[in-house]
């Protein structure tokens, strides 16, 4: 398998980390705009045979196109942020190639009822273009990093083996995370942060399908394993609640993030601000969208390794009537520590915890164990496979039976 990486922030370069200790493939080519930063990577990796790098526009469509052609890829993995899903993901079809994201194509609210009902949803342009992929024999896998991605891995192994009834599916992601030196220092890229935290969330339920709320709503204080503890989680746009329902039948899908207190102001604020707008600006005589400028003056999360200590944890919270037909309610979820994933592959835990998943996603297309076309969701493929290799990579997953 030869592999084409699009973007090469701190999921890309940890994806190459990751996928440099297994033997799946014969080449991985990583690409970005500016063609030093990939280099880079290769360099540190020191692996010229299997790893080379690029230079590619990735709002441009046909040079992606090219790219593919190029360097003779079988898959693309879409490690660019969502603003560019549309080109890459199209350029894979018309390049005949397995597409894989780890986000979604983006949302746009209603024009009048915002916090009522859903517009444009997650991913719509990319299930729009189902029927194309299927025509072609292709597969489009989208959200198949940890959240999404794991996470509904976990939820269609609850359905498959722990459950007779699914209540609700409620996706639940906290940390007791610290960067030390900085005021304010997201661990994550704050543009993807921003869009997904001060877009109004949405909820399934059966019966009513897909309705949205006001940002940070429904707030509850959840016990995360592993030392981690209690950490108040509010209601956050995510693509599980767009993915789980096509695959899995349940009654209710919620995603739930611990932001912290002092992380929500601060979203607020740059809102009231006008400063999370992705519509560019005039100042003096330059155009530039307020939210790259937040951006911009915020440390990049993937240096920020060697500042921050303590875990993450990313977890699927399932209710309902067990196998034995009694009430259940268990988490299945995964937890990184930082200095774990800093001393073994130097990515810090947020990025690598996302960046190991469509390693072990694209390893189980190359044996077969994972097959399909058309546009799809990891909800649609078996999850022992899966699982087992997250085991095998030494990243296990756990399992918390909680009182029902």
């Amino acid at each position: 398998m030869r592999i084409l990486v699009v973007g090469t922030g701190g999921v890309g370069s940890a994806f190459a980390a990751i996928a440099q200790r297994r033997d799946f493939y014969e080449r991985i080519v990583l690409a970005d705009l500016d063609p030093s930063r990939p280099q880079a990577v290769v360099d540190g990796l020191g692996e010229h045979d299997r790893f080379g790098s690029a230079g590619v526009d990735a709002s441009d469509e046909d040079a992606i196109v090219r790219l593919i052609e190029d360097v003779k890829a079988d898959a693309v993995l879409n490690a660019t942020d969502p603003r560019f899903n549309p080109q890459i993901f199209d350029a894979c079809l018309r390049a005949r190639v397995t597409y894989l994201d780890m986000a979604m194509t983006l949302s746009e609210p209603h024009p009048t009822r915002p916090h009522e009902e859903t517009h444009v949803k997650l991913g719509d342009y990319q299930f729009a273009q189902d029927e194309n992929w299927r025509q072609e024999g292709l597969l489009a896998l989208v959200g198949i990093g940890i959240e999404p991605g794991a996470a509904d891995v976990f939820a269609r192994h609850a359905a498959d083996e722990l459950f007779s009834e699914i209540d609700e599916v409620g996706i639940r992601d906290g940390s007791n995370l610290v960067v030390e030196g900085y005021e304010f220092a997201p661990t994550f890229s704050i543009w993807t942060t921003i869009e997904e935290c001060l877009n109004p969330p949405v909820i399934w339920e059966k019966g009513h399908g897909w309705y949205t709320t006001e940002p940070f709503s429904e707030p509850e204080v959840f016990d995360f394993p592993e030392g981690i503890g209690p950490v108040e989680c509010v209601n956050v746009e995510h693509e599980e609640v767009l993915l789980v329902p096509r695959w899995i039948d349940c009654r209710r899908v919620t995603f739930k993030y611990g932001l912290g207190r002092e992380f929500i102001e601060v979203l607020r604020t740059l809102h009231k601000l006008g400063l999370d707008s992705k519509q560019p600006v005039r100042v003096r005589d330059v155009d530039v969208a307020p939210r790259d400028v937040v951006a911009a003056t915020l440390p990049d999360p993937m240096t920020l390794g060697d500042r921050m200590f303590g875990k993450t944890c990313a977890g699927t919270l399932v209710t309902g009537t067990g196998k034995d037909g009694r009430p259940r309610k268990t988490y299945l979820y995964h937890v990184v520590d930082n200095e774990w994933s800093m001393r073994e592959y130097g990515s810090q835990a947020v990025v690598w915890q996302t960046a190991i998943n469509p390693v072990v996603a694209l390893e189980l297309l190359d044996e077969g164990a994972w097959s399909g076309t058309g546009v799809l969701g990891p909800e649609a493929f078996p999850p022992q496979p899966f699982l087992d290799k997250l085991a095998e990579y030494g990243s296990p997953h756990g399992v918390l039976e909680l009182e029902p």
